[in-house]
């Protein structure tokens, strides 16, 4: 297994949240952008996994704005991936 392989599934068991929803939608990101995406952002990715569940949650229905403008983006791309 190459070094790329095995960074993709350390990032992909990060993304299991024990929250179907929020597991979908970070398994469809790895699917979509991660291959194709820079390393910073990746970093940025990483940085939102980082995040407490329930602020997640709120920011990726609307319920809230994330306060981070790089976070926000992020989510809003994610939000816009067909399901």
């Amino acid at each position: 297994m190459n070094d790329h392989a095995i960074e993709l599934k350390r990032v992909r068991w990060r993304c299991r949240r024990g929250m179907r929803e929020l597991d979908q939608l970070f398994e469809r990101h790895l699917e979509h952008y991660w291959p194709e995406d820079s390393e910073s952002q990746r970093g940025v990715f990483l940085r939102l996994l980082d995040c407490e569940d329930d602020k997640l949650w709120r920011w990726f229905m609307g319920y809230e704005q994330c306060p981070d403008g790089e976070l926000a983006a992020l989510i809003e791309r994610i939000r816009q991936l067909p399901a």
